[in-house]
């Protein structure tokens, strides 16, 4: 299926973008890997949790989500949440978001 390959490859990286901004607005309260990662899945917003762990080590490793464990359970958990550095970065990213999707829309013919 020589066809379907770059199609994925495309859709791959629609997604990587798309994924960061997710988990950007869905930290604005703590939240643990697992119930981030329902939360997404309830949106409609497909990610594997081989997906989700790397994304959120790369955001609190520049600085954009922090973290902090909860031991006080039997199963301790790390809740993330997106730090004063990541809120400025959702503003900007969803900005240029926004400008995409409507100037796609009118190249695309979609405004029309």
């Amino acid at each position: 299926m020589p066809e379907f390959e770059p199609m994925q490859n495309m859709l791959t990286e629609l997604r990587r973008g798309s994924l960061t901004l997710a988990v950007l607005g869905s930290l604005r309260e703590p939240r643990y890997g697992y119930a981030l990662l329902q939360t997404l899945t309830e949106q409609g917003i497909d990610i594997e949790a081989n997906t989700l762990y790397p994304l959120l080590r790369r955001l609190e490793s520049q600085e954009l989500l922090t973290s902090d464990w909860d031991t006080s359970e039997n199963r301790p958990r790390k809740y993330y949440v997106v730090s004063q550095k990541g809120k400025e970065a959702l503003v900007q990213l969803m900005k240029e978001w926004e400008h995409m999707q409507r100037s796609i829309s009118a190249i695309c013919g979609k405004g029309e």
